[in-house]
């Protein structure tokens, strides 16, 4: 009955989850490569991020996400430069990415950087034919599949690969930053053995603002627009930072009123002058709440501190980035 209840449940919340293409994170303000290729370079230095996300906890088959990244300033090409890696695992699905990109950075004003990116890559489908259960399923004595009595569906493994774009635009200022991104621009399909699978173009838009409360406390709220036009998700953050080195916060996600997804609880410090941890949990408030245990996130940066070389961005840092 519970696992009934399980799949109910997941049948229902999967397509307020673009069908978990995009991948989803709380920590998002402090990844923003991730979805933005016009990111690259803008932390001014040596900048590498590691993310591992284990969404709804307590249900087999959830989705879990690791993601990599790494951008730096390359002011001999008017720009920054990165790679991003990306695994996601739900259910009997897998999913593989990976992307350089590149930012094209033209100084606006005296205190503000505009930079135009684009990446290329390749993302890789999988889907584990053991791994699932239909109506017509034949299984043996153990409870593994035979064949599952569909021509498209095979108990084995099947993948497919494609090529993908993701362009953006990103602005920095002194206190505020904005940008907009498109990821699977072309929407390419993803072909196996006998399915196909096409990636759905998802469009991102992000916005933060820092406020100054004395000399060692700032405030940040950031929000996070995600959309594939069908269907569009907001996450509202703030985020409080005391002398640079503690910061403590708390995230809103949802779509409407009537779909409501989580509440993020946000905190992380420094481990030391180059590294910084952060961790977050997400109190789920859809229904899956009645079988997840909630999901959990841990982000950890290297950021070299210091700026490289001479070339478009300002030469004040306005924040010595530390995620």
């Amino acid at each position: 009955m519970k696992n009934i209840l399980t799949f109910a449940l997941l049948l229902f919340a999967l397509p307020f989850c673009f069908a978990q293409q995009p991948a989803q994170y709380s920590m998002y303000m402090f990844n923003k490569f991730a979805f933005n290729p016009a990111f690259a370079g803008l932390d001014n230095s040596i900048s590498l991020t590691g993310v591992y996300r284990k969404q709804w906890a307590g249900i087999e088959g959830q989705p879990v996400t690791q993601n990599l990244n790494v951008h730096t300033p390359l002011y001999v090409a008017g720009g920054g430069i990165g790679l991003n890696l990306e695994n996601e695992s739900l259910g009997s699905w897998k999913q593989t990415s990976a992307q350089v990109a590149y930012g094209y950075q033209l100084q606006v004003g005296k205190i503000g950087v505009l930079s135009a990116g684009f990446g290329v890559g390749v993302v890789q489908r999988q889907l584990d034919g053991s791994k699932v259960r239909t109506p017509g399923t034949e299984v043996d004595d153990e409870g593994n599949p035979i064949q599952h009595n569909d021509p498209l569906l095979t108990v084995a493994k099947e993948s497919g690969i494609a090529p993908n774009v993701n362009i953006g635009i990103y602005y920095q200022g002194e206190k505020i930053e904005a940008g907009i991104s498109a990821i699977n621009l072309l929407e390419n399909k993803v072909t196996m053995n006998t399915l196909s699978f096409q990636l759905d173009r998802t469009y991102f838009f992000n916005a933060g603002y820092r406020f100054d409360l004395g000399k060692n406390i700032t405030l940040r709220p950031s929000v996070l627009v995600k959309s594939n036009i069908s269907q569009t998700q907001i996450d509202f953050s703030l985020i409080t930072r005391y002398n640079e080195n503690i910061f403590i916060g708390a995230s809103f996600r949802g779509y409407q009123s009537e779909s409501l997804d989580a509440v993020a609880l946000i905190g992380g410090f420094k481990l030391n002058e180059k590294f910084t941890l952060g961790y977050s949990y997400d109190l789920t408030l859809s229904n899956l709440k009645a079988v997840s245990n909630g999901s959990h996130e841990i982000v950890i940066n290297y950021n070299m501190g210091k700026q490289i070389g001479k070339g478009r961005p300002p030469k004040i840092i306005y924040n010595p980035r530390s995620l």
